[in-house]
C-alpha cells in the first residue's frame, strides 16, 4: 500500500532566475538553492522550482516539452483581509490576475492568480476549514 501523502511538489519553470525573483517578491526564501533547482520549505512539504528542460531530462524525457498542467495550487488564510493582502502582494510581484478575491458559492472567499510561468494559485479563506496557528490545514472530522 502506498502512503496517502505528498512530500514535494515541483513546478517546471521557463526561466529559473525569473521564478526565483517572483517568489522572492512574495517574501519566500529558498531553503536550498542549487544551480538548476530551488527548494522552498512549506508546512510539511517542499515546493521545488526546476527549469522545464532540466526537469524533462530528470524525468527521462529529454525531448519533451513540458507545460503547466491542469491543476491549482492553493494557500488558505485565516481572514479575508489576509487573502486580499496576499493577492495584492502577488500582483505587485508580477503575477497575472485571474479572478480578484470575492465571496464564493461554497461560503468562503477566494481569488486566483498565475505566476510568470502560468502556474495557477488560489488564495482562499474557508470558514469550514480552520487553520493551525502555523497555517497548516487538517480537514475537520465529518459526522
Amino acid at each position: 500500500m502506498t502512503p496517502q501523502r505528498v512530500t514535494l511538489i515541483t513546478l517546471g519553470v521557463a526561466d529559473l532566475d525569473r521564478a526565483r525573483s517572483f517568489y522572492a517578491a512574495l517574501g519566500w526564501a529558498p531553503a536550498e538553492s542549487l544551480d538548476k533547482v530551488a527548494f522552498y520549505q512549506m508546512n510539511g512539504l517542499v515546493l521545488g522550482l526546476f527549469g522545464t528542460s532540466d526537469l524533462a531530462s530528470d524525468q527521462g524525457r529529454p525531448n519533451a516539452t513540458l507545460g503547466t498542467g491542469a491543476m491549482t495550487l492553493a494557500q488558505n488564510f485565516m481572514t479575508e483581509a489576509e487573502v486580499d493582502g496576499a493577492y495584492a502582494t502577488a500582483l505587485a510581484a508580477g503575477a497575472t490576475a485571474l479572478k480578484a478575491p470575492e465571496k464564493v458559492f461554497w461560503g468562503g472567499y477566494s481569488g486566483y492568480f498565475s505566476d510568470p510561468d502560468g502556474h495557477v494559485w488560489e488564495l482562499a479563506m474557508n470558514p469550514f476549514w480552520p487553520l493551525s496557528p502555523d497555517g497548516s490545514l487538517t480537514l475537520p472530522d465529518t459526522p
